[in-house]
């Protein structure tokens, strides 16, 4: 039995105890030990590990357990290696509000995590191979990525990975603006080393470069919405003066010249950042997330623009979670996998084709390598049987008409059902927002008949967290009998990952993790229809997919109705049960019809794929026929 004896003021408890053979004997002795150290007070002394304890069978081993208040927990054994006696495997200092972990030490036993409370504590494994390929690292307990993408002169390389997985560490390293340390955070190599490191590679020759030619590279940042609070002036002043290569003409901003940047837009926004990234001189051109705001049209003249940068001598870099404007952008792709926010990983270059079907299927051939139990697969044909659809009910909806300052908006009569998703597709500036507007309520039509009475659950285009709180209360006040019934939970909650964050507060969220639980929000609420507006904002590419998922099954259960405006190609594609077009002028005149031609006409025109010919049409996509 373990004994247990005060030595004087300095607050050490020592254990003495005697483990016998077997692995039952010492997991008794392990519980004793969790036993007598979670009586004391402070929560942080909870968290601890056991490492390094010898178990053989048919002998007894002698060992010293001591527990240090506030400094961690200490396992001395006749055994142990010299090296790792008397080490500390946790340890909580006064100096830091976080708790320390040594990671050779450390067996990933989960004790600690379990002790820990609020789930503040986490332990991921980590594939041994990859020890020798960390490429970066923060600090200790903190973020690190194994390899790099490699780049190619007159290509472009396109990135594809989760949020957090390392694709803007990746890009700051490749650009130059931070030092690689090879994992030794705390004694940080020299270039000598690095290049050493990398010998053999393309990327000596690439960091090469960068230090003896002098390379120059520019960065399109991630987030645009915080350009203002450093960029002053108006967009004419400021493209005058970057202006290195007298090409401001191709950006298409010339209606933007005399706004102040502050008094932008986020799809604005964009193309500015966008533009100024340009039109300057650079070796290095790197985009972070170019298509976030923008609607397909924008994305399309974005991608268009952006390879036509392609130089024989220059290196092209595009992170972007749009699939669809990905595989365009590209000639080769790199995917990076792992754990968020604490590991990510970078695959070898693949061709666009194999690199994205790569990531959605999650498994890395060439490393014989599976980095998600699922593959994303869609069956796109998901749709309510025949017996389903006789028993369905019609809504219809009248032609209305609405004026707003200068902007008029003409709706053409239409008609919906259970179980249906209609996608609502258009440039930014005609009217999509302002019809679901008007389908819920919140907006009177000037002309037209009436719009049907429904009961509507409404998600907005942007969301501001005003909540004060942790999510379980705000879902447990707005959504009290959904976020816990079982079907719900499968349909939505479990996919969303809400889970992960349900006790963090509203207010401290990032932006796809508030998203998504406005998305969990929206659907939660008991409605006929629901009107989701860019529910692809702020996530990566397989939260994207996921979402859509989610729409598409939580529609066809529940028998409901979803009205949802999205940019998102293969979201919207994989959505859609009928598609409303927003044609027109943006900002002065447009109408909203249900004509499919009227998609493909304008999208494949848009991408000088075809000139409008409806025999080609036809040859290519069969008889169009209307939705409604």
């Amino acid at each position: 039995m373990p004994k247990a004896e005060r030595l004087g003021d300095s607050k050490i408890d020592t254990l003495t105890a005697w483990m016998f053979s077997g692995v039952q004997t010492a997991m008794r002795f392990l519980v004793q030990c969790c036993t007598r150290l979670s009586k004391f007070s402070h929560p942080l002394k909870n968290c601890f590990a056991i490492w390094d304890i010898a178990i053989k069978r048919n002998a007894e081993v002698r060992s010293e357990v001591v527990l240090r208040s506030g400094d961690g927990f200490v396992v001395f054994d006749e055994h142990f290696d010299s090296k790792s006696s008397g080490k500390l495997c946790i340890e909580v200092t006064p100096q830091s509000k976080i708790v320390w972990i040594s990671e050779s030490l450390c067996i990933g036993c989960g004790i600690c995590i379990k002790k820990c409370p609020f789930g503040a504590l986490s332990i991921v494994n980590l594939p041994s191979n990859l020890e020798k390929e960390t490429t970066h690292r923060y600090c200790a307990n903190s973020f690190k990525l194994h390899r790099l993408p490699i780049p190619r002169p007159g290509e472009v390389l396109g990135l594809v990975g989760t949020n957090g997985i390392g694709k803007s560490t990746a890009l700051k390293i490749l650009a130059g603006k931070q030092k690689p340390n090879l994992g030794k955070y705390d004694a940080p190599p020299d270039w000598q080393e690095i290049l050493t490191y990398f010998r053999g590679s393309e990327l000596q020759n690439y960091f090469t470069k960068i230090l003896e030619d002098d390379l120059k590279a520019i960065v399109k940042p991630q987030y645009v919405d915080q350009i203002p609070k450093t960029v002053k002036g108006t967009v004419g002043s400021i493209l005058s003066r970057k202006d290195d290569t007298k090409t401001e003409d191709i950006v298409y901003l010339t209606h933007l010249r005399g706004r102040n940047v502050e008094d932008l837009s986020g799809g604005e926004l964009q193309r500015f950042a966008c533009a100024v990234v340009c039109i300057q001189k650079a070796d290095i051109f790197m985009f972070d997330e170019p298509s976030s705001y923008l609607d397909v049209k924008q994305r399309l003249k974005a991608a268009i623009t952006i390879r036509s940068l392609i130089t024989p001598d220059r290196y092209i870099i595009v992170v972007e979670h749009d699939l669809s404007v990905l595989d365009y952008l590209s000639d080769f792709i790199c995917c990076l996998y792992g754990v968020p926010s604490a590991y990510g990983v970078v695959t070898m270059p693949f061709s666009v084709r194999e690199g994205i079907n790569i990531f959605l299927d999650g498994y890395v051939p060439t490393e014989n390598l599976r980095f998600r139990e699922t593959s994303l697969v869609f069956k796109v044909a998901e749709t309510a049987n025949e017996e389903e659809v006789k028993k369905m009910c019609r809504y219809q909806y009248p032609r209305m008409k609405k004026q707003l300052g200068d902007f008029v908006l003409e709706i053409v009569e239409g008609e919906f059902t259970d179980s249906e998703i209609m996608v609502m597709l258009g440039e930014n500036g005609t009217g999509k927002t302002t019809f679901i507007r008007m389908l819920a309520g919140r907006l009177k039509p000037d002309e037209g008949g009436e719009v049907p009475v429904l009961n509507v659950s409404y998600k907005p285009q942007k969301i501001s967290p005003k909540f004060k709180g942790s999510v379980r209360q705000l879902l447990h006040e707005k959504i009290r009998d959904a976020y816990t019934h079982p079907q719900f939970v499968t349909d939505v909650m479990k996919p969303l990952q809400i889970e992960s964050i349900i006790d963090q507060d509203v207010q401290n969220l990032s932006g796809g993790e508030l998203q998504r639980v406005a998305l969990a929000l929206c659907l939660g609420k008991p409605a006929d229809v629901y009107l989701i507006d860019e529910p692809s904002a702020y996530l990566d590419s397989e939260q994207r997919l996921m979402a859509a998922r989610v729409i598409k099954r939580f529609i066809l259960h529940a028998k409901k109705t979803a009205f949802v405006v999205e940019h998102d190609f293969i979201m919207a594609t994989y959505l859609a049960d009928r598609v409303i077009v927003f044609d027109g002028i943006p900002s002065q005149c447009t109408i909203a019809n249900t004509y499919i031609y009227h998609v493909y006409r304008r999208e494949f025109e848009t991408a000088g794929i075809f000139d409008g010919n409806q025999e080609v049409i036809a040859e290519k996509f069969g008889k169009m026929k209307p939705l409604c």
